[in-house]
């Protein structure tokens, strides 16, 4: 049986899981959420020490195709991926879904540092992760774990979606908030803050993605179980 490694606790990556019933499948997590949502079959948990680690664990495993399904902003691990991979002549798949479709009035920023700039002074709903957010120095900030490092400056909500509309005008209102922060993470799981910031007229700051990697690329679930399937991954 052939065995594929799917790196990423997003949805995707679990869907993909799912679906992928005649291989053996091992799934790969981070393990930056204290609880997250496990996918079907095998399942690892933390770093894999570098590329080199990577390479190891390839081929102890005798991994024979790997589907990166990480979080689109989650830049380290792929480079590693596609590192070890290259090394060791391992059919590689980047599965990203796409990025929200841009509204006329966001604003577009290349870093996290760069969005706490230009909102500072103002009530901001931060929605960048809970390891980026020393540079705020105001608002109120989501994340599912505590942040780390804490930041005094913030209110922070813990909470994890998916999101509804209703939900977040609530949010939106009881805080104030004046400007909406978020990473161009893409799928309807929180999507529902920008709807709602939108009927509330409130401006959002949008962090670009980091640049793609140079490997094959997928949006979709379906097109990464056919690449599998139709012989350029392990089937």
């Amino acid at each position: 049986m052939k065995t594929v490694l799917v790196l990423g606790g997003t949805g995707e990556a679990r869907d993909l899981a799912r679906q992928l019933t005649d291989v053996r499948v091992i799934s790969s997590l981070a393990g930056r959420v204290a609880d997250p949502k496990l996918p079907d079959g095998e399942v690892r948990i933390g770093g894999f020490g570098g590329v080199e680690g990577l390479v190891a664990y390839l081929g102890a495993e005798r991994v024979d195709a790997v589907v990166d399904a990480t979080h689109p902003f989650a830049d380290r691990i792929t480079a590693n991926a596609l590192a070890a991979t290259a090394a060791t002549g391992t059919p590689f798949l980047v599965l990203r879904r796409p990025g929200w479709p841009p509204e006329d009035d966001w604003v577009y920023v290349d870093g996290v540092a760069e969005a706490a700039a230009l909102v500072a002074g103002r009530r901001a709903f931060i929605t960048t992760g809970r390891r980026e957010l020393a540079a705020f120095t105001s608002g109120v900030a989501r994340t599912v774990d505590p942040p780390d490092p804490p930041n005094p400056r913030l209110h922070v909500v813990l909470d994890r979606g998916p999101y509804t509309v209703d939900g977040e005008s609530r949010l939106l209102r009881e805080h104030r908030i004046e400007v909406l922060v978020t990473k161009d993470s893409g799928g309807p799981m929180t999507a529902a803050k920008l709807t709602a910031a939108r009927h509330l007229g409130i401006p959002v700051v949008v962090v670009r993605r980091p640049p793609p990697p140079r490997a094959p690329l997928v949006e979709t679930v379906a097109e990464a179980v056919d690449w599998l399937t139709r012989g350029s991954g392990a089937a």
